[in-house]
């Protein structure tokens, strides 16, 4: 997202654990801050900061075990809620429902970011989260979400769908609660819903490497086109999906920066032209998602 030339600022709680000779956080902090990623927090004494192990087999596909550290500690507060108010959208990720405690905080955030003309984005994270906490899930789709961001097991589960029921039903039913839904369904493409009318958007080709952070990739091609001010889903859409299919053809989840000013190249024109722009958009634009 970053590299799309988008300053993106996050609040972050981290700590401070030296390993193996050097101060992993602070090499973290380094490399975010070089992407244009400001830290909102100090560090945390004896605090840990989250680490993510990833296995990547040799057909691309991945195992994760993941540690929130002091990340899972999120307090609305007063600058916090400044923060917000500045932005021009909030984005929530799924995987602090498995935190109770930030629960309450994360509903003050979407209600301070509403109050100021902000959007709000929830992405759904990981399907067994989803599983577990489906009401507080839909809680805030229903109450706060302007765009979600799902995969089709995720969004199936969110529906309480069988995994016979397809990607696209899934989106056009969680559309009826939430402006903008995009649903991925790997290798077989994505899906974008806007009240009830779903946009088919084909996958970008290209020979997988490693999957890990595709979903992410494609939030970021979503983001960035209602950053830009684009309500030509189509072209959204598929700069999203060359944006995931970029990040799976290559090691790592961090899109380069010689590829992200290409991509920016190639989609600035597509992302305002008329041709493709349909009736959804027409719908977006009466919505929340037409101010930014």
């Amino acid at each position: 997202m970053e590299n799309l030339a988008l300053t993106w600022p996050c609040q972050a709680v981290w700590g401070v654990t030296p390993w193996e000779g050097f101060t992993v956080p602070y090499v973290y902090r380094a490399k975010l801050r070089r992407a244009n990623v400001s830290f909102l927090s100090m560090p945390v004494k004896d605090g840990t900061t989250g680490t993510v192990v990833v296995l990547t087999t040799q057909d691309a596909q991945r195992a994760m075990l993941s540690y929130q550290g002091m990340s899972s500690i999120i307090n609305f507060d007063s600058s916090l809620s400044d923060l917000i108010s500045k932005s021009r959208i909030l984005v929530v990720e799924g995987y602090l429902w498995e935190f109770p405690q930030t629960i309450d905080a994360i509903a003050q955030a979407c209600e301070a970011a509403h109050k100021n003309g902000v959007l709000v984005a929830i992405t759904a994270s990981d399907v067994s989260c989803v599983t577990r906490h489906q009401r507080k899930f839909w809680d805030i789709i229903v109450e706060h979400a302007d765009i979600v961001f799902a995969n089709s097991n995720e969004a199936r589960a969110l529906c309480g769908f069988s995994s016979s029921k397809s990607p696209a039903l899934a989106a056009k039913h969680i559309s009826y609660y939430s402006p903008l839904i995009s649903v991925t369904d790997g290798a077989r493409g994505s899906y974008i819903a806007v009240k009830g009318e779903v946009m088919y958007i084909p996958p970008s080709p290209c020979v997988p490497v490693d999957t890990c952070g595709a979903g992410d990739a494609y939030a970021a091609g979503i983001l960035y086109g209602i950053l830009r001010g684009s309500s030509n889903l189509k072209g959204m859409g598929n700069l999203a999906a060359r944006v995931a299919a970029v990040v799976v053809g290559q090691q790592g989840t961090r899109l380069k920066e010689e590829d992200a000013t290409e991509l920016a190249k190639i989609f600035s024109h597509s992302l305002f032209t008329n041709n493709q722009i349909t009736d959804m958009c027409t719908d977006i634009q009466s919505d929340q998602i037409s101010s930014i």
